[in-house]
């Protein structure tokens, strides 16, 4: 894993995964955990540049996924998608010129589309604050609690522009301050003024609730099915609404989110069984009983069997 210490040459590593949660993992210092939402093998790419106080980021992900994130503390993370359509950060859609924003320490949810390329920046807040004050800009502290920012296109098309750069340079022969200084301009045109992002629908912070109080309870009763029925009453809505309310946020039905999330936590009770532990245990302890379907269910998700997942690991 990579430092964020070093004074001298920029250091970059490359990994990739077949696993959705594994890929999250490899990401520097950062808290993630990753469902994936789409069909089919997985496959993820993280090219990464550690400076002395910056991180620098690019990200690919061949499936839809639902991510849980979390950013170093004392930080600012800026993420910038070579696509918007079907990214969501906190339920919130991105529209053009947006770009992701969120202080580290905090956690976050971004839903992301099939094929999504993400480019990444997480600077140290008192570097970032040191540099706004020697170069006179004033920074819009809005990025503190809008997740969403608006900017220029041709400051984002000329940071994607530098980071792109920075990661597929064939050499890394330039001092880290360098990079650093460089970036650090284009980040701080792209943090001046106020530029929050697109105003939210009325109907945004109750639908948002909703699903809260509804992963909130999933989390706590995973081991066994949850009815709609159930979630109206916990929710206090109509069915309807709590449909309205999952697609509006999460872009997946309330039955989706809950198969999904189920399946998901099952693979990952397989990637960590121990060597006594067989499929049909961990499938039925996870409220699978039907273990056909399950398996055929299962496959079409990940594009592997049960068995292959369990077998595949490394004790």
């Amino acid at each position: 894993m990579t430092t964020l210490d070093s004074a001298f040459a920029p250091k970059r590593c490359v990994q990739e995964a077949f696993d959705a949660d594994e890929h999250a993992q490899n990401l520097t210092r950062w808290q993630q955990e990753y469902d994936q939402l789409s069909p089919g093998s997985f496959y993820g790419r993280l090219d990464e540049v550690a400076l002395e106080t910056m991180q620098v980021f690019k990200e690919y992900t061949g499936q839809a996924l639902r991510q849980d994130c979390r950013v170093w503390p004392n930080s600012l993370w800026i993420g910038i998608p070579t696509t918007r359509q079907g990214a969501r950060i906190n339920g919130q859609t991105l529209s053009a010129g947006e770009v992701m924003c969120r202080p580290g320490g905090r956690d976050f949810e971004l839903v992301t589309p099939q094929t999504f390329d993400i480019y990444g920046l997480v600077i140290q807040l008192p570097a970032l604050t040191a540099a706004a004050k020697r170069q006179g800009v004033r920074l819009d502290k809005r990025w503190q609690v809008k997740p969403r920012r608006q900017a220029a296109g041709e400051t984002l098309n000329a940071v994607s522009f530098l980071i792109e750069r920075l990661l597929t340079s064939q050499t890394l022969a330039i001092a880290s301050h360098i990079h650093q200084d460089i970036l650090l301009m284009a980040l701080l045109e792209l943090l001046q003024g106020e530029q929050s992002g697109a105003e939210l629908p009325p109907s945004y912070t109750h639908r948002k609730e909703v699903v809260d109080r509804v992963k909130r309870y999933v989390d706590e009763h995973l081991d066994g099915p949850v009815t709609m029925e159930e979630l109206c009453q916990l929710t206090h809505v109509s069915r309807r609404t709590l449909q309205y309310s999952f697609t509006t946020i999460l872009g997946i039905s309330p039955l989706q989110f809950l198969r999904l999330t189920r399946l998901n936590r099952v693979r990952r009770a397989l990637r960590a069984a121990s060597p006594e532990q067989s499929v049909t245990e961990i499938a039925t302890y996870w409220g699978f009983w039907h273990l056909g379907q399950f398996a055929h269910d299962y496959k079409q998700q990940f594009g592997e069997s049960p068995s292959q997942t369990l077998s595949a690991k490394t004790f």
